[in-house]
């Protein structure tokens, strides 16, 4: 699936199911959170902090896909084409970060 047909799917999914788009600063402070409970699992599971019990059931996926669906959500309703700005972007990265990679001893 491109990101596109996400961006539909998630348009589509919002008008059956949720009514409509929550505006774009509770999306803001939803996407936060989300990232928040990624961070969490990130750091606990693979960074130095210990996790709790009630942590390891946790799904990275499935946080993963709740910051997703909430960026889907944020394009949709500010009007931007995120299939297009993340082609852009990559180009972008891919001209500037090329040699400046393959040269860097940390990455060696």
């Amino acid at each position: 699936m491109d990101i596109q047909n996400a961006q539909k799917i998630v348009d589509d999914w919002i008008k059956a199911h949720g009514v409509r788009y929550f505006n774009e600063l509770t999306n803001m402070a939803q996407l936060t959170e989300e990232v928040g409970e990624v961070a969490r699992i990130i750091a606990r599971r693979y960074g130095e902090q210990s996790e709790k019990e009630s942590d390891k059931d946790k799904d990275l996926g499935e946080e993963l896909a709740d910051v997703l669906f909430v960026v889907l959500c944020l394009a949709n309703q500010t009007g931007v084409n995120l299939q297009e700005a993340f082609d852009k972007k990559l180009e972008l990265k891919t001209n500037r970060d090329h040699d400046r990679h393959h040269n860097n001893e940390k990455l060696k």
